[in-house]
């Protein structure tokens, strides 16, 4: 486990902060995704890609205004998806239930 967070997402931060901001985007699942981020080792894949997609739309929103970078509504729907995704994934992992 994480010492820093309890969390049993062995040695990635960039999974780790994924699931941050899985957390902040998605309040009324943070129990849940903590708990699913500690049992359930598949999970971290969603986590790395929600971070890096997200890093990716903040600095394209920094850089250039959205009419000037068409890639930016593609990252948004990105990370729309895999929001959606984990979504689904914590409704269909009951609490405490490892894959």
């Amino acid at each position: 486990m994480d010492k820093s967070s309890g969390t049993g997402i062995n040695g990635s931060g960039t999974a780790q902060r994924g699931l941050w901001r899985l957390m902040l985007k998605l309040p009324a699942m943070r129990g849940r995704l903590q708990i699913l981020a500690a049992t359930s080792p598949s999970i971290t894949d969603l986590f790395e890609a929600y971070e890096e997609a997200s890093l990716t739309l903040e600095r394209m929103s920094k850089d250039r205004p959205r009419s000037q970078c068409p890639l930016r509504e593609e990252y948004e729907t990105v990370c729309a998806e895999i929001e959606s995704d984990v979504i689904h994934y914590v409704l269909g992992h009951p609490s405490g239930v490892s894959d």
